[in-house]
């Protein structure tokens, strides 16, 4: 009698406890209006510096940002963004995110850890856990975007968001060439089974200029993003250019948008983030 007794303490105090936090995550999901999850059907398409640099030219139009970084075997938000610190508490216990600037702010187990180079070995039940906590547990407040960087692929990371988040829209980024669309198309898929509404899709790395003639290089072909979206019948969002200073700035935690202002890929991500808040 005394174990049964024990038992159902037990899970009467998980259910309490499970009640505590959709309440919370509840509450810091209403005080944030819009919610967009980046996608990719494979990795190393740009991605990571997609969410970045929108969520920079999105700060820089005055608006109120949040990065979650649920990346949580690869999380390279706070690198690319020059972050060294770690998450500390609020005076209500919360943590706080680490801002980036005024107007963007940053939250990633990267900031969560003292070795950085430490491998995350999660299944898929902490996934589900962390990623709650990065929404109810995190003191976000008032914010007009909260942008998601997701690992590749449509596994528990993006499925926790799609649970979770019931209003986020994904952001879906491609690269030109076939082996990318392909697995864009999973991408796209995903979303429709899980129900999630799709904003639109990016075209990554699509051309180079070359620098010394201004030509227009195909590096990896050009148009199978838009093609792509206009087959499936979602919004083409547009290109970002391939440019080298965004993966050197991305390596030294450095914005392109304010080294290189005047560049096609800082006024695409400008173009971009006009269109997204319109």
């Amino acid at each position: 009698m005394v174990q049964i007794h024990e038992n159902v303490e037990a899970a009467q105090k998980q259910k309490n406890a499970q009640t505590e936090q959709d309440m919370a995550v509840d509450s810091s999901l209403k005080k944030i209006k819009n919610k967009y999850i980046v996608l990719s059907g494979k990795g190393g398409v740009g991605k990571t510096s997609t969410s970045v640099n929108l969520s920079m030219a999105l700060a820089n139009k005055g608006f109120k940002v949040g990065i979650m970084d649920v990346d949580l075997h690869g999380p390279d938000v706070p690198r690319m963004l020059g972050l060294k610190g770690m998450l500390d508490l609020t005076k209500n216990n919360k943590l706080n995110p680490i801002r980036y600037s005024e107007n963007l702010k940053v939250v990633s187990i990267e900031s969560m850890i003292t070795s950085k180079d430490d491998a995350i070995i999660w299944r898929g039940p902490l996934k589900y856990s962390a990623i709650r906590q990065f929404i109810g547990e995190v003191e976000w407040g008032e914010l007009d975007f909260l942008i998601i960087d997701s690992p590749p692929g449509t596994g528990d990371e993006p499925l926790t968001i799609a649970q979770t988040i019931l209003d986020a829209k994904a952001i879906i980024v491609t690269t030109p060439q076939e082996v990318s669309l392909a697995d864009v198309r999973k991408s796209i898929s995903f979303c429709r089974t899980v129900k999630m509404d799709i904003l639109g899709l990016i075209e990554n790395m699509s051309g180079f200029a070359c620098p010394h003639c201004n030509k227009m290089v195909d590096l990896f072909g050009s148009g199978g993003g838009e093609k792509t979206a206009g087959t499936a019948g979602i919004t083409f969002l547009g290109r970002i250019p391939f440019d080298p200073n965004v993966v050197s700035c991305g390596d030294n935690g450095i914005s392109i948008q304010e080294k290189y202002a005047d560049t096609p890929v800082s006024r695409a991500f400008i173009e971009l983030a006009e269109k997204i808040s319109k």
